[in-house]
């Protein structure tokens, strides 16, 4: 084998490696029905469940804090719906594929939109809210503009957003992918990962490892109720922590 074809070889087996990890989708199963596992990870916060990621030696699970909540929501848990677009002239066929994304959409889901760092339009308002209503979505995340804030609010849908706008979306981006990787900051998103939005933002938890996430972040919640406990009785902090406390 020559030198140029060993290369070719070589590097065609790393892209393969590289292609199954940045776009590989897991199908995993919970030992637990998906209603309970979304329930529970809702009675736990993402402050907990972030630190127990770190324990994972997952560092960038946290979206970006120029996304926040629309208003000061508890947890909010949902699996990842994924959605691309991009600034583009191009308006044919928008409406069409917005239909079949809309269609696409599942009970429980959680929108994760990637809007390719938009700075103009919006690409979520109240027509969008109804419809998510009306299909038992969980929320939305929107790495861009929303409007019809009133609307928004009225039906009671928890959205995370970076900034509000009255542009519309037809003519100003298009839908170009939707139930694939993204990125938004550094955090990497698939369809089907556990997403929890809260008051302080909105977290992802790959899918692989969602279960075992959840039993240690209950264990962070519990110690802590101990903690909190021990602090109201007037304990030093000298004695809380040679109980296994943490400040």
């Amino acid at each position: 084998m020559s030198i140029e074809q060993y290369k070719k070889e070589v590097g065609m087996m790393n892209l393969e490696k590289l292609i199954e990890w940045r776009e590989g989708i897991s199908t995993a199963k919970f030992p637990i029905s998906d209603k309970e596992l979304l329930s529970r990870f809702e009675q736990l916060y993402t402050g907990a469940i972030n630190d127990v990621l770190r324990e994972f030696c997952l560092l960038d699970q946290a979206l970006p804090g120029r996304i926040k909540p629309l208003r000061e929501y508890r947890s909010v848990a949902g699996f990842a719906f994924t959605v691309k677009s991009a600034p583009n002239v191009k308006i044919q066929g928008e409406m069409e594929f917005r239909t079949q994304m809309l269609d696409d959409m599942q009970e429980d889901a959680f929108i994760m939109w990637d809007t390719s760092r938009d700075e103009k339009a919006t690409l979520w308002g109240g027509v969008m809210t109804a419809t998510a209503k009306q299909k038992k979505l969980k929320a939305a995340c929107i790495d861009g503009g929303i409007r019809d804030t009133h609307q928004i609010l009225e039906a009671d849908f928890p959205v995370f957003y970076e900034y509000r706008i009255s542009n519309g979306s037809l003519g100003r981006c298009l839908i170009t992918h939707y139930q694939i990787p993204i990125r938004i900051g550094d955090t990497t998103i698939k369809p089907g990962d556990i997403v929890i939005g809260d008051i302080d933002g909105v977290l992802v938890v790959p899918r692989d490892i969602a279960y075992d996430v959840l039993i240690r972040a209950e264990e962070i919640r519990d110690n802590e109720k101990k903690i909190f406990g021990w602090v109201k009785e007037g304990q030093t902090v000298h004695e809380i922590t040679e109980k296994g406390g943490y400040f």
